[in-house]
């Protein structure tokens, strides 16, 4: 075997592990968005969990999941917009 066959045949089975690790499929990502603040005992947060798991999800296994707590501050979600006339 040549000099350049075997850089390169070394070259490859080095980069091999690089690229199949970089072609792993994201894990998706599920926002909840809330006005109160991170309670554990809250019903919503703990249904909404519930209704995950019952459809196969599991944060930080197949799926991760971001809270965002307004703290009872609804203006500090940009996108709200209440409409109080109602």
């Amino acid at each position: 075997m040549d000099r350049r066959r075997c850089i390169a045949l070394f070259g490859g089975a080095i980069a091999l592990p690089c690229v199949a690790a970089a072609q792993q499929k994201a894990m998706p990502v599920i926002g909840y968005l809330a006005v109160g603040g991170p309670d554990p005992e809250n019903s919503f947060q703990a249904a909404f969990r519930q209704g995950l798991s019952e459809a196969g999800y599991v944060d930080g296994q197949n799926v991760r999941i971001e809270y965002r707590w307004a703290e009872g501050k609804p203006e500090r979600f940009p996108l709200w917009r209440p409409n109080w006339s109602r």
